[in-house]
C-alpha cells in the first residue's frame, strides 16, 4: 500500500467519524428537546389537575355553605357557572381560569366570615384545609412548569442547538402570576 492510499483511507475514516459525530449529536440534541417538551406538557397537565381540583373544592364549599346564606347569590352563582378549562385550552385561558377561581375563592372567604356557624362546621373546615393544600400544590406545579419552560427555552435558543430546534421547537410561554398577586401588599395598622 502506498502512502497516498493510506492517507486517503485515514481521511475517509476521519470524515466518516466526523459525520457520525454530527449525526449522533443531532439525534441526541433532538431527543433532548423532545424530552424537555414532554416535561413542559407534563407539568402543564399537573396545573390542569390542580385547577380542576380547586374548582371541585370551591363547588363543594359552595354546596356546604349555600344552606347558610340565601342572599349571597351572586358569589355562589359565579362559582357554579365557572367551567374548568379543557385539556386543549391555551395557557392564557388557564391563567384566566386560575384568576377567576382566586377571585371566587376570596369572595367565598368573605361570605364565610359573615357566618361564624359555617366556620365552625367540621365539613367546611376539612374543605378549607383541602383547599389550602391544593393551593400549595398548584403553586408548586406552576413553579415546576415555569422552571421546565425556562430550561426548554434556553436549550432551544442556544447555539448550535438552535439550528436543530429551527421552527419545529418553538419558545413556550410561562404561566403568569395572577394580576392580584402582582400588586403591592398594603399594610394598614
Amino acid at each position: 500500500m502506498s502512502l497516498g492510499v493510506i492517507i486517503a483511507i485515514v481521511v475517509v475514516a476521519v470524515l466518516i467519524l466526523f459525520v457520525l459525530a454530527i449525526v449522533g449529536w443531532y439525534i441526541s440534541t433532538r431527543n433532548k428537546f423532545i424530552r424537555m417538551e414532554q416535561d413542559v406538557e407534563n407539568s402543564e397537565s399537573r396545573i390542569d389537575i390542580y385547577l380542576t381540583k380547586r374548582f371541585d373544592l370551591l363547588t363543594k364549599m359552595y354546596d356546604t355553605t349555600k344552606g347558610y346564606m340565601k342572599h349571597e347569590r351572586e358569589t355562589l352563582k359565579e362559582i357554579i357557572q365557572m367551567r374548568n378549562p379543557g385539556v386543549n385550552a391555551s395557557l392564557k385561558e388557564k391563567a384566566n381560569f386560575n384568576e377567576q377561581l382566586s377571585s371566587a375563592s376570596q369572595r367565598l372567604k368573605m361570605v364565610v366570615e359573615r357566618y361564624p356557624e359555617i366556620k365552625a362546621d367540621r365539613v367546611f373546615n376539612n374543605l378549607q384545609n383541602a383547599q389550602s393544600e391544593v393551593e400549595e400544590n398548584l403553586q408548586a406545579a406552576r413553579s415546576n412548569f415555569n422552571a421546565n419552560v425556562a430550561s426548554y427555552n434556553k436549550a432551544i435558543l442556544q447555539f448550535p442547538a438552535s439550528i436543530i430546534a429551527g421552527s419545529k421547537f418553538t419558545k413556550k410561554d410561562y404561566f403568569e402570576a395572577e394580576e392580584a398577586k402582582k400588586q403591592d401588599v398594603k399594610m394598614e395598622f
